[in-house]
């Protein structure tokens, strides 16, 4: 608290010659005394004088003694004393209110260069510890879908353990209702506080308001009795309001490295395009599994085993990595999904996970090109032996996401994917076989040459088998 003594008012320059002044035109000595009755001015006199006070607001720091003249100079005194005071504080708080604010500014500049979201969190509940006096501290935000707070950072004993608190429940759980930060000097006086297994006695708790809404609490309490003030709520107050902007920040962060994450998983299968799609729900597809009516294809090289033994299988792996990567390329071009790799073959959706027009019409164009590509390899060895045959069938199967809760694949699974695995068995090297309800859409897009009715393994009816001529 700012106070201010007669005994060092009396010492300014100005207020001296003043005194000295106003002493000299009265006719009475003039003695000024503090409360304590010590002379601070004027020299002791036998003669009875007058005694009035110098007031600083309701507290008399002072005795002005003399004739009646020198009331009005005890008023003027008790006048500039009040001056003093008022220009004391005024400095005290521009000076309080420059730390507060460079302290943030520091904070800031350090929370902008965070994106981690409990070293955000850490990195609050250590700076508000550290300005205000606590024993224990703590962040925890608001978890809307199981309608209670989740502990991310902590500090002291009785947060350790900490039990997660529901939506309304203890202090921090009504706070978010009511949105105020409050100073709690009587813990165990509040009806709403729930006990832990360490005592508290004092605590400040304060909310994380963003512009969308309450995200969590920041609570700093002790183990003593001890009276927080309402600077210190209002200093609370500034961190929270900091915290949460960073906390926001970091968690959009989060969020954004979860689709980067998502994104560059589902591009292993499935094309940019689709992708995007898929992220910003702008096309019709569902990962559940359903019936649907997809375009299936299978490639497989032919006489790989033997292949296989002319090289070590480093190589071979890398000569496999570097055809897969050139096939790939073709289908998301193509629009189609990467459904798995079994071996040297290649299984390949177009129609799913989303919807593609013509989908038969874009497995042949890409079948095509994949055989087409293997001669532009540049890799001599790969585009001598590396000879592929094709199958493609269409219809409706069933498309989604199938195995256990531990492993799922997407996948499809029905007639129509047998089918095409027995047309590729059976094609020869650079022949691409389609059955005829690809051929009954396409025969005017491209060329074919029918093959007959083959009996393949597997299935009790011959199945129409037409070549692609390209």
């Amino acid at each position: 608290m700012v106070t201010i003594s007669l005994k060092k008012l009396l010492n300014k320059k100005d207020v001296l010659s003043l005194i000295k002044e106003m002493s000299a035109v009265m006719e009475t000595p003039i003695l000024i005394q503090d409360t304590q009755g010590r002379l601070l001015f004027g020299e002791e006199c036998q003669k009875e004088l007058g005694n009035y006070p110098v007031k600083l607001a309701d507290d008399i720091i002072g005795w002005i003694s003399g004739g009646e003249k020198a009331a009005s100079l005890a008023s003027l005194m008790s006048y500039i004393a009040n001056k003093e005071i008022q220009e004391k504080m005024l400095a005290r708080e521009t000076l309080d209110k420059y730390k507060e604010i460079n302290m943030l500014y520091n904070i800031s500049g350090r929370l902008t260069a965070c994106l981690d979201l409990k070293q955000v969190a850490n990195l609050i509940i250590d700076e508000a510890t550290r300005l205000i006096k606590a024993t224990s501290g703590s962040l925890m935000l608001l978890n809307p879908d199981k309608g209670e707070f989740e502990l991310i950072a902590a500090i002291g004993q009785e947060y350790d353990p900490k039990a997660p608190l529901a939506l309304g429940k203890g202090i921090a759980g009504n706070l978010i209702l009511t949105g105020k930060a409050e100073i709690i000097n009587n813990v165990q006086a509040d009806i709403r506080f729930v006990e832990g297994q360490n005592q508290i006695y004092s605590l400040i708790c304060a909310p994380l308001q963003t512009k969308d809404g309450i995200i969590g609490v920041i609570n700093i309490s002790h183990q003593e009795p001890i009276n927080y003030t309402a600077a210190d709520l209002k200093l609370l107050t500034a961190l929270a309001s900091q915290a949460a902007s960073a906390i926001e920040n970091a968690m959009l962060h989060e969020q954004k490295l979860k689709e980067e994450r998502i994104k560059s998983n589902l591009e292993r299968y499935v094309s940019a395009k689709v992708v995007e799609a898929i992220l910003e729900e702008k096309d019709d597809f569902s990962f559940e599994p359903a019936k649907r009516d997809i375009t299936i294809l299978f490639s497989d090289i032919r006489n790989f085993t033997t292949k296989c033994e002319e090289l070590p299988p480093e190589l071979i792996v890398e000569y496999l990595n570097e055809y897969f990567t050139h096939m790939v390329d073709v289908i998301f071009s193509n629009g189609g999904t990467v459904n798995k790799f079994v071996g040297d073959m290649i299984v390949a959706m177009f129609g799913a996970p989303s919807r593609l027009v013509y989908s038969e019409q874009g497995a042949i164009k890409t079948a095509i090109e994949m055989q087409k590509r293997i001669k532009a390899i540049p890799v001599p060895w790969i585009r001598q032996n590396f000879i592929t045959g094709i199958g493609i069938s269409s219809g409706e199967v069933i498309v989604g996401n199938v195995g256990s809760p531990q492993h799922m694949d997407y996948t499809a699974i029905g007639d129509k994917v047998n089918i095409a695995s027995r047309l590729q068995s059976i094609a020869k090297g650079e022949q691409i076989l389609v059955c005829r309800s690809v051929y009954d859409v396409t025969y005017d897009l491209f060329d074919f040459k029918e093959v007959g009715t083959v009996k393949v393994k597997g299935k009790k009816k011959p199945v129409d088998v037409f070549e692609v001529v390209y």
